[in-house]
């Protein structure tokens, strides 16, 4: 695909202008800012939708985005590690906007409230069918991570959001924390609910023994009389990050020279514009995208970067466009190709953040939704304490409601550590709001939430955060798995983004006393990977935490502890909380 500098300024500009138009009508009617920011003008022939890790949030959601986002190496100062301020100057979005509590943790208090929540299939069940009337033909893609990150998910076995997805009308999909819910639950949802009209694609999951295929590889369709290939990239470190015994006979990897094989079948069977759907991380599509010729635009997962604009990357072929669609069902991705003579000529991408403020529930997404969590609201909807700070995840190193986990864990566990996994799920809550049992499992509900409590040596507690560390601040993105950094509580220490490996974590203190390499001390954690886990007889965390909550009653701000940042300058994106 041959696009110049100005063509791709003047998609940055059409960004900004999005972002202005807004403002324009910020205090005129509900129906006025509709339309500034969802009339998209359809552009060419090709056009897709892109969703991606909504983590079973069918309702509308606080979602804080990071304050903290280190990019290292090549990735310094680059997208997705730009956050805050830093990132809306390079997207064009004016601060205050509605744009901009949506991409970014900006005065995230008071923009909540004024803007109200974002996502909920209901709403993104009417953006959806918008964007599909006024383009014929386009296809909804979803980039995983769908099936799991709620209470109905996990007591449903998914089923809510495999139900959910049909409706909304996901074309094709790829996957990563599907996987968490076993071989055999994945493949009867693929046969028996999917039935071929919704397809699950992978190329690179094989089986453990022969290497055969699991999943499609990839699936063509026809739009507007162009042939479409969208090839699909499931998580490729499933069996490191997640428990390998829930995918014990399938493996996975980036698998490159696969991914080149599949782009070049499906030219050579007629594809004009090809398309990955990815579940690797932006990192590693970028790289991605400068190694295999041939693919238009990967359309990227995982790391829940929103990214408003999106990057261009040159290639032995031309230029590969990639993009990440953030997460929690805030955005619907739109993707526009103007095919011409069997070649893109030119391309349009828009980032769409789902006001659920401003988009209208679809009444039969709403009917199924209700119907799905009628069984369950009086179990979801008891408050176990009430919250006077805001509770969020989101940050490379710590976020309040994962202080809370920790700070739970240390008490009712008499551990004077606690490590709680960096995850980037879970939804965010405002000061004053009640933390009810769904919150709880928003942030806790996976199919492994094991609570442990472990003997580590001051040495095995170092190799495990600089394990953590290189898997976040590795220069080489082939070698990162996604993900923050592990969540510690009790335990001071500093850390080097910078260092090479073994060399980021030191001046590990407990009390304010050094941790001694041969000593052993008391560590509690939840979701291992260790199958022994699971017939250990252990708690589930949100049974550990759920009695702790009610004791409190009241929960007062919570202060985050964090590492000590070495050699990290605030034009890498850093940005104060």
């Amino acid at each position: 695909m041959s696009l110049s500098k100005r063509e791709f300024l003047q998609v940055l500009a059409a960004a900004s202008v999005s972002g202005m138009g807004l403002q324009r009508y910020a205090h005129a009617d509900q129906k006025l800012a509709d339309k500034a920011l969802y009339e998209v003008a359809p552009f060419g022939n090709v056009s897709l939708l892109h969703m991606t890790d909504c983590h079973a949030q069918l309702k509308p959601v606080h979602f804080r985005e990071p304050s903290v986002n280190i990019g290292v190496g090549a990735m310094r100062n680059q997208r997705p590690h730009l956050v805050g301020e830093h990132l809306l100057k390079a997207s064009g979005i004016r601060p205050g906007s509605a744009q901009a509590h949506a991409f970014s943790y900006l005065d995230f208090e008071a923009a909540s409230q004024r803007y109200g929540k974002l996502g909920g299939f209901a709403h993104l069940s009417t953006l959806v069918k918008r964007m599909k009337a006024s383009r014929p033909g386009a296809l909804l893609l979803d980039g995983g991570d769908t099936w799991q990150g709620s209470a109905t998910s996990l007591w449903t076995n998914a089923q809510d959001m495999v139900d959910a997805c049909k409706l909304l009308g996901v074309d094709v999909m790829t996957g990563h924390w599907e996987f968490t819910y076993g071989m055999q639950r994945v493949q009867e949802i693929i046969d028996k609910d999917f039935g071929g009209k919704l397809e699950f694609v992978a190329q690179n999951v094989k089986t453990a023994d022969f290497g055969d295929p699991v999943f499609k590889p990839y699936v063509m369709r026809e739009i507007n009389g162009v042939q479409v290939a969208i090839i699909g990239q499931a998580f490729p470190y499933t069996p490191i990050a997640n428990p390998r015994y829930m995918v014990a006979d399938w493996s996975f990897g980036i698998q490159d020279d696969n991914l080149q094989k599949m782009v070049d079948e499906v030219r050579a069977k007629g594809a004009k514009v090809v398309v990955v759907l990815s579940h690797n991380g932006m990192d590693v599509d970028l790289k991605m995208a400068g190694r295999v010729r041939g693919i238009d635009a990967i359309l990227g997962g995982h790391t829940h970067d929103g990214m408003p604009v999106p990057t261009l990357v040159e290639n032995a072929g031309g230029k590969t466009i990639v993009t990440n669609a953030g997460s929690n069902g805030k955005f619907l991705g739109v993707l526009d190709f103007d095919v011409k003579n069997g070649q893109v000529r030119d391309f349009r991408y828009r980032l769409l953040p789902v006001f659920a403020n401003i988009l209208p529930a679809d009444a039969e997404m709403q009917a199924l939704i209700t119907k799905i969590r009628a069984p369950y609201e009086s179990r979801l909807n008891e408050v176990l304490a009430t919250t006077d700070g805001t509770l969020y995840r989101r940050g490379n190193f710590n976020g309040t409601g994962d202080q809370l986990l920790l700070d739970a864990m240390m008490a009712v566990q008499d551990a004077p550590i606690a490590f709680s996994p960096g995850f980037r799920w879970g939804t965010s809550l405002l000061a004053g709001q009640d933390i009810t049992r769904e919150w709880l499992l928003d942030m806790t509900a996976t199919t492994y939430s094991y609570a442990t409590v472990t003997e580590m040596t001051g040495s095995t507690i170092k190799t495990v955060l600089e394990d953590v560390a290189d898997n976040l601040f590795n220069p080489d993105p082939y070698y990162q798995q996604g993900g923050d950094m592990v969540r510690v509580g009790g335990l001071q220490y500093q850390c080097d983004p910078a260092a090479g490996a073994g060399k980021r974590i030191s001046e590990m203190r407990l009390n304010g006393q050094l941790l001694e390499a041969d000593k052993k001390y008391k560590v509690a954690g939840w979701a291992p990977v260790a199958e022994e886990a699971r017939s250990a007889g252990n708690q589930q965390i949100w049974e550990v935490v759920e009695p702790w909550l009610k004791e409190q009653k009241v929960l007062k701000p919570r202060r985050l502890n964090e590492p000590g940042l070495l050699n990290v300058k605030p034009n890498q994106g850093l940005a104060p909380a």
